[in-house]
């Protein structure tokens, strides 16, 4: 687990985004780690759900639930992310948690959060 991005999302606009538990599957093994994929080409936030769980189930050591999701406002000119919202699907995910992942792959961005709107 320690090779998947913490974060990934699109480089910039207003986009869907789910924050994923991805569960290790080994015996033994109960390591879980939370990820941020947001992206622009997602009708629904289960869209990026499906698909990015796909692709990390594949080889059956991982486990993935999507633990709520939102919305990304990223803004590289100005170096600026906002989270916020929820989904209608998921629920609102914690976006405090995703605001310390997004910092940490964008450390010289100002990153902020709030639960306002949908």
């Amino acid at each position: 687990m320690a090779n998947i991005p913490q974060a990934d999302i699109d480089p910039s606009g207003v986009f869907k985004y789910v924050l994923i538990r991805v569960h290790s599957r080994e015996e033994g093994d109960d390591s879980e780690v939370d990820i941020v994929r947001g992206y622009g080409w997602a009708e629904y936030h289960a869209d990026i759900y499906d698909k990015v769980s796909e692709e990390l189930e594949k080889g059956g050591h991982l486990d993935c639930e999507c633990v709520g999701g939102g919305r990304i406002k990223h803004d590289s000119q100005a170096k600026k992310i906002h989270v916020y919202g929820y989904s209608m699907g998921f629920g609102r995910a914690n976006h405090a948690v995703t605001t310390e992942k997004l910092k940490a792959r964008y450390p010289d961005y100002e990153v902020t959060w709030d639960n306002e709107g949908y």
